[in-house]
């Protein structure tokens, strides 16, 4: 194992500890009745199970690895100098967890020279994980079962295939309310099983496609690893990728072209 393949399962260790330990952390708030959030200044709620699991991953990271830099979606950025950059959302889909809904996950990537190179996604109300480094696979887990390599569904069109995405409601602010309905239409079934959560069903094979008209760079980053080792694909709705783009699609690879066939007919708003 050449040291770029060391450096990466250490760091892969660690992210899958600690995203299972901050994960778990907001299960003490969840379904409780007393739950109360705040809203940040884009309107997207934030909870103290959110700050407190972010608190602990970033505590274990500077423990392990304090040189490298840290990018969180609730207490911004950290510079390092290694090269490597931890990007970390602590719970992905708040609104979920809010709702007492347990799709919300832990997510952790780790990016190098532009480019996701590990993630992370652990869903603490299932107990449920997939993680994947660079050439290494996708590797899923769930409780009373041993692991299992993570694979892509071949359903050659969506036709055949669940078509995921979160709120429907963010196709509207993209101006890309008829596209939702034409890939609506076109998909055997579509349902909103989102967030992290979705990209996890096709990661394992369940879903053909999760597509999101916007997101952040700490909900994209432990998605590309994940879904390209799985053996499918993670892109922009232009089809190039990257977890830089605002937003992101996720497939089996088989459907990407038919779903880049309307995804480009709306770019991203200026």
């Amino acid at each position: 194992m050449n040291n770029s393949h060391s450096d990466l399962e250490k760091r892969l260790e660690t992210a899958r500890r600690l995203a299972r330990v901050a994960g778990k952390s907001t299960l003490e708030h969840f379904q409780r009745a007393d739950l109360s959030f705040e809203k940040k200044e884009d309107a997207s709620p934030v909870t103290v199970a959110d700050q407190n699991a972010e608190k602990i991953i970033r505590k274990g990271l500077k423990d392990e690895f304090p040189d490298d830099g840290i990018i969180g979606e609730e207490f911004g950025s950290e510079e390092g100098s290694t090269g490597y950059n931890w990007i970390v959302d602590p719970i992905d889909g708040t609104k979920a967890f809010i709702a007492g809904v347990p799709l919300f996950g832990t997510m952790i990537g780790v990016e190098k020279d532009g480019k996701s190179r590990l993630g992370v996604v652990y869903i603490p109300g299932l107990d449920e994980m997939i993680s994947a480094s660079e050439g290494q696979g996708a590797w899923y887990e769930r409780p009373h079962h041993d692991p299992i390599r993570a694979q892509v569904n071949k359903t050659p069109k969506l036709a055949d295939g669940v078509m995921v995405t979160s709120q429907v409601s963010t196709f509207n602010k993209r101006n890309a309310t008829q596209g939702f309905l034409e890939l609506e239409e076109r998909s055997f079934v579509t349902r909103t099983w989102g967030d992290c959560y979705g990209y996890m069903l096709v990661a394992t094979g369940r879903a053909v496609c999760m597509i999101d008209p916007m997101m952040s760079i700490w909900d994209a980053a432990a998605l590309q690893p994940i879904m390209e080792e799985a053996g499918g694909t993670f892109t922009s709705w232009t089809g190039e990728s990257t977890i830089y783009s605002g937003d992101g699609i996720g497939t089996n690879g088989l459907v990407l072209e038919e779903i880049l066939e309307v995804c480009r007919k709306y770019p991203m708003p200026q």
